[in-house]
């Protein structure tokens, strides 16, 4: 991912004639488009690490994914696009052979974050909602899987980096990877990082998110309307919704690219072809662009990710902050899931506990559920039981203290 499958194909040490001089207009053309995907990539990206940062509501599970996410867009994006666009443009390498390493090495281990954070949360999204009494992932935890994500990335990478080095030719210098076999190795490399970094986190968001879906989506729970749980449900729904969109824009923004890099690999006289060059700056340009849609699908389709780009655009005139969106960042949830004397019970949940209660129990927990309000632990006349004798079996009970759903 990056230059060098362009590039590296197309060494030569006879005298140097560029084939792919482009007009000055085209040049500036695709500076434009490139700049473009920097400045909302970056610029988006770090408001949405913000958004995250500074709110302590903002930090669940599945934000704490979306900002390993955005940080890897925001570094590809500053990093790679516009030392990828001039480099295509030029054929030429300014940058030294420490860069080089960085540029080729990089791309993949931020693509690999970026995708398999996305794959996390489809992960957790699917525990969540398919098996919402098991124990979900702590802050800590997600940190780790977070840091695992990282390491593997780095030994995915690791050859691009270990093999790359540039070559000073009459007329230019150019950057590559040195591969042992110099036929084989490049298409096989990027076999691997095609199944590895894109077919299988694919398949498996595409499973995750078609069993999540027709859970979702497929039916209710027969009998259960109460207010809360179609308020529940809407916003698992909107959760879903928003991420199938980020993963559906990644899969199109990069399928291009791998189709680019197979066809060149089993053609290489295309490599010649005199329109190559904007064939690649094309897919390239698609490809860097993923980069800078999410923090627009967040904005579009999350209030509250909408109400913290209103805070960080409240400097413009014509941007304002309600009290509304200033509640959704800062509000707490009503009932926590640490909190032991407090808990809400739906019709699934009412069969678990109610084998060990008396039938006045019971009837109270079917009252408690047709009205859709909350069992407080009360004592007083002895007209609510115990929350020990009645223990919380709530969709939340195994969410851990430092963790709240998005």
């Amino acid at each position: 991912m990056g230059s060098v499958a362009l590039n590296g194909s197309n060494i030569t040490t006879g005298n140097f004639t560029n084939q792919f001089v482009q007009p000055p207009w085209q040049v500036v053309l695709w500076s434009v488009a490139y700049s473009s995907v920097l400045a909302v990539a970056v610029f988006g990206n770090l408001i949405v690490i913000w958004i995250i940062l500074a709110h302590k509501r903002m930090r669940t599970v599945t934000n704490y994914f979306l900002l390993n996410l955005a940080f890897s867009d925001a570094s590809m994006a500053a990093f790679n696009t516009l030392i990828n666009f001039i480099y295509a443009a030029h054929g030429d390498w300014y940058f030294g052979e420490a860069y080089c390493r960085f540029h080729n090495f990089f791309p993949v281990t931020s693509v690999f974050a970026s995708i398999y954070s996305m794959t996390a949360i489809a992960v957790d999204r699917y525990m969540a909602i398919i098996h919402p009494l098991k124990p979900r992932l702590s802050a800590t935890a997600t940190k780790v899987v977070i840091m695992c994500i990282w390491a593997l990335a780095v030994v995915l990478a690791f050859p691009l980096c270990f093999y790359s080095t540039i070559r000073i030719l009459p007329r230019r210098t150019i950057c590559y990877v040195a591969w042992p076999r110099k036929e084989d190795d490049p298409f096989m490399f990027h076999i691997v990082v095609m199944v590895l970094v894109y077919l299988l986190p694919l398949m498996v968001m595409g499973i995750t998110y078609t069993i999540v879906g027709v859970t979702l989506w497929g039916g209710e729970i027969p009998g259960d309307s109460s207010d809360n749980y179609h308020g529940q449900l809407r916003a698992k729904r909107k959760v879903v919704k928003m991420m199938i969109i980020v993963v559906v824009t990644f899969a199109l923004c990069w399928l291009p690219y791998h189709v680019y890099f197979i066809v060149t690999g089993l053609n290489k006289a295309l490599m010649r072809w005199k329109s190559i060059q904007q064939v690649y700056l094309s897919v390239m340009w698609l490809a860097m662009s993923s980069t800078m849609y999410n923090p627009i699908i967040y904005c579009c389709l999350n209030s509250r990710f909408r109400a913290g780009f209103k805070r960080a655009f409240r400097w413009c005139p014509f941007v304002q902050v309600s009290s509304y969106d200033e509640l959704e960042l800062r509000a707490t949830r009503l009932h926590p899931a640490h909190q032991s004397s407090m808990y809400t019970l739906s019709r699934m949940d009412t069969s678990v506990v109610t084998k060990d209660l008396s039938a006045f129990e019971r009837g109270m927990v079917v009252a408690t559920r047709r009205t859709g309000i909350c069992v407080k632990n009360c004592n007083a006349a002895g007209f609510f039981f115990h929350a020990q004798r009645f223990p919380c079996v709530s969709r939340t009970v195994h969410r851990p203290k430092d963790v709240q759903p998005t």
